[in-house]
């Protein structure tokens, strides 16, 4: 029986509801002492009532008082009181008209008295009672998985009110005060530096590794660690309103929904029950064995299904969240756990979308520092991104750069400046014919884009920009072919850039040329195939194929409307992460049918032998509350451990890595 049926029903709401609503006395993302006050208080109960039905159970079996001599009071009446949570929870589920253990355990005890097997009863209370204490401690740490994220927001903060610098909590802070944020504090709200010069650790916001420099005007992001400096920062928005409260938020939304596979745990469950009582039934025809019927009931248990199966996914949902993935319900966690192929965009997805200057080729004569700095000073002025991929890369290398003097822009051709007397013209070869200067008649090929430079009437070289490829993107391409699942790229770059990058990434199918609309119908077509499909991007035009697939993933620094369109959100950029969540969602998927199908086992088995005479009352509960408590143990190993925080910690993704002084603790 262990945990009741209407507990693993409401696993979800109730994690949910500690989030969000956290007790009066309480800061957000800690429990006030009146709740822990109760909670210890309600422990104490629990342990109190097994011990007294041990108690009563050894007064049964040394005989210590029984004055009526078919009727043992002492057993009857610690029954009764030990059982009272077991019977009060079965009449709550005739009252909903839903068979759940608690039913049929409750019908096992009645019988058991009924023939005065008293001392039968009472062990087998405390099993049941001191098993769900046991599994109370195991879903305790489960709900307590996503409400450990808000741990990581500072309680109190330091507040500039008037002259002076006053501590005071975070929940007495608002819009538009200032707070001084110290180095190696973790900053409470989101909100703009005004003075001060510090780098500040925000990976878990942006997924940059890392630390960013803030100097006033740049922005700052609760939950984030303040390194060095001083800051002084004016609150734009706090608690759930933040970036972090926003991905808590998301996860929390992902708590209230269930996956198909909960549902099927409980009818699965339920039938078990009926199976149970049917089992019993026709034992109790074919033996007249009241003791083996007894066993039989006993014996068969489903919370190993209905419990562990929402505690699986919970603990998958705040592991995944943990390593900077939200998954925004049980119903996308399940779909990842049997994905078939994922259609990754280019841009932004597996590059890093910013153009980059990828090669340099003066011609015979020309050094690559001359070409390079004249072909920056041109474009000192422009607002082309292949423009300004130069100028950054001359600037990099330390490359004089001068001011244009006149500049001229033809669209979809290149540029004309004047510097310091020279005219010099940047752009495609069209561009460069149309003002009579000769070109060289084989030009170098490259898969990326190639402008041409020339001073004058003369031909000074090539430069080649490209969307540089992410290495993480290259070892997660690979990981998700060694896991069977087919890799396909779209993109609305041209065939041959296309396929540069695919052979760079050991991707073999790809579509290149493609409007959004169109990739929108690629991921159509395999979705209405049936088979199940993600679809990883970070633009506005990527939108429509999100919408479409199984499963819509955005990167985290995408634009909002692809986050919103999906239904996973990596936080950064970083294409391993998605790997690790699709591991995890597998890994859920594995837990929860080792426990279908090794509650089945138990049980056939179980009843067979209880039907047969060969285990008693008392066996029969030894093995119903062990196996059970071996499948919601399984299910606790997605669970991340808790981590006890402390100075000088850093935030790693969702996760926390303290160093060398972290503390984990088990169930």
């Amino acid at each position: 029986m262990t945990m009741t049926g209407h507990e693993a029903h409401t696993l979800h709401d109730e994690t949910t509801k500690m989030a969000i609503h956290p007790p009066p006395a309480a800061t957000p993302g800690h429990k006030g002492e009146d709740d822990q006050g109760n909670e210890h208080s309600l422990e104490l109960v629990e342990v109190l009532r097994v011990i007294f039905v041990v108690l009563a159970a050894a007064a049964v079996w040394f005989h210590l008082w029984e004055p009526f001599h078919r009727v043992s009071v002492i057993g009857l009446v610690a029954t009764l009181i030990g059982g009272y949570p077991i019977f009060k929870e079965a009449f709550e589920n005739i009252v909903e008209r839903c068979m759940t253990m608690e039913l049929s355990m409750t019908i096992a005890l009645v019988s058991a008295l009924a023939i005065g097997e008293f001392f039968t009863a009472l062990v087998i209370t405390a099993f049941v009672l001191a098993a769900e204490i046991l599994e109370g401690l195991t879903v305790g740490r489960g709900r307590r998985a996503i409400q450990d994220m808000l741990d990581f927001l500072p309680q109190r903060a330091s507040v500039l009110r008037g002259d002076k610098i006053i501590e005071v909590s975070t929940q007495t802070i608002v819009p538009g005060e200032i707070v001084v944020i110290r180095p190696g504090s973790r900053i409470p709200v989101d909100g703009e530096v005004i003075t001060g010069h510090s780098f500040v650790e925000q990976a878990a916001i942006t997924g940059e590794p890392m630390p960013s420099e803030k100097v006033p005007g740049g922005g700052v992001y609760a939950g984030t660690i303040n390194q060095t400096g001083v800051l002084h920062v004016r609150t734009d928005r706090l608690g759930k309103d933040t970036a972090f409260g926003k991905i808590i938020e998301a996860v929390e939304r992902a708590e209230q929904s269930r996956a198909p596979i909960q549902k099927t745990a409980d009818r699965l469950a339920g039938y078990l029950v009926y199976f149970a009582l049917g089992a019993a039934l026709l034992t109790f025809v074919l033996t007249h064995n009241i003791r083996s019927t007894i066993s039989v009931i006993i014996v068969a248990g489903a919370c190993g299904i209905a419990a562990g199966t929402p505690l699986a996914v919970l603990g998958a949902i705040g592991r995944a969240a943990r390593q900077g993935s939200i998954i925004k319900g049980g119903i996308y966690l399940e779909a990842l756990g049997r994905l078939h192929t994922v259609f990754l965009d280019k841009t932004g997805t597996i590059t890093f979308g910013v153009p980059s200057v990828a090669q340099v080729r003066p011609e015979p004569g020309i050094s690559e520092e001359m070409l390079l700095s004249m072909a920056a000073s041109a474009e000192h002025g422009s607002e082309h991104p292949l423009g300004r991929a130069i100028v950054r890369y001359a600037e990099d290398k330390g490359i004089p750069i001068s001011q244009p003097t006149d500049f001229r822009y033809e669209v979809g051709r290149g540029i004309e400046a004047e510097v310091e007397g020279e005219r010099i013209a940047v752009g495609n070869r069209a561009h460069l014919l149309s003002l009579g200067i000769e070109l060289p008649a084989q030009l170098p090929e490259f898969h990326g884009m190639t402008v041409l430079v020339a001073v004058g009437d003369r031909y000074f070289g090539s430069i080649s920009i490209e969307d540089q490829i992410r290495e993480s993107a290259k070892a997660a391409v690979k990981a998700l072919e060694a896991m069977k699942i087919r890799v396909i790229l779209l993109t609305g770059d041209s065939k041959a850039a296309a396929t540069a990058v695919a052979d760079q990434m050991g991707i073999f199918h790809f579509h290149a040329e493609l409007l959004p609309e169109q990739k929108a119908v690629e991921v159509a077509i395999h979705t209405k195939r049936g088979r199940t499909v993600a679809m990883l991007g970070d633009g506005i035009n990527d939108a429509p194929a999100l919408s479409e697939a199984t499963v819509g993933v955005a990167m985290g620094r995408g634009t909002d409307v692809a986050r919103e369109s999906a239904d996973v959100v990596l936080i950064g950029n970083d294409l391993e992460k998605f790997v690790e969540t699709v591991r995890i969602a597998r890994r859920c998927r594995i837990i929860i049918f080792q426990n279908f199908y090794g509650t089945l086992i138990v049980d056939a088995i179980g009843i067979g032998m209880a039907a047969t005479g060969l285990l008693n009352p008392l066996l029969a509960a030894f093995i119903h509350v062990a196996s059970e408590l071996t499948f919601i143990l399984n299910s606790t190993r997605l669970l991340a451990p808790r981590e006890r925080v402390s100075k000088g910690s850093r935030i790693q993704g969702l996760g926390v890595d303290m160093g060398t002084q972290q503390r984990h603790r088990g169930v």
